[in-house]
């Protein structure tokens, strides 16, 4: 049965203004960052439930992957993030797949602060098997009060504990 011009779908290919052509160079991509540039790392390790029907870990288990340094980097004695009166949420995520991981297997996760706003700094991470580097991560951690729940600036003393653990890389 074929439906009335009015009820199809619309095609989802972009139109031609939008598509790159072959003759067109692609951008240059960024080069991958070097474990020994973040100045905190922890490790993890793939779990046979973090596996899909194709045998590889799920893009969702490399979210907890993330989460995993983050928190680590996060409870660290030395940096004691967090002050009376407020706390830090997760408002952004970014991920890129560079490359498959199986189980077993050891992870690497390095994490850094890339930037500090007014009420944000933003985190880069990546996830590491045998020295390789398969995801990385950009994520925007956001002060917010804790009685209001709304953004506020970043204190200065939480500025000063983050600071250590720049990202070294390019």
């Amino acid at each position: 049965m074929r439906l009335p011009k009015t009820a199809r779908c619309r095609k989802l290919v972009p139109d031609h203004r939008t598509i790159a052509l072959p003759d067109q160079p692609k951008p240059a991509r960024a080069p991958l960052p070097r474990l020994d540039d973040f100045p905190h790392r922890s490790s993890d390790i793939v779990r046979f439930a973090d596996l899909d029907p194709q045998g590889h870990v799920n893009q969702a288990a490399f979210a907890t992957y993330f989460e995993t340094g983050r928190v680590a980097m996060f409870r660290e004695p030395d940096l004691g993030i967090g002050a009376p009166g407020l706390t830090f949420v997760m408002v952004r995520q970014e991920i890129d797949y560079l490359a498959e991981l199986h189980w077993p297997g050891t992870l690497e996760i390095g994490t850094a602060v890339a930037a500090f706003g007014r009420s944000s700094f933003t985190v880069i991470q990546a996830v590491y098997c045998k020295q390789a580097c398969a995801a990385t991560a950009r994520v925007t951690m956001v002060c917010i009060d804790l009685a209001t729940r709304r953004p506020r600036p970043l204190p200065e003393d939480q500025v000063a504990r983050l600071s250590p653990y720049r990202y070294r890389g390019a």
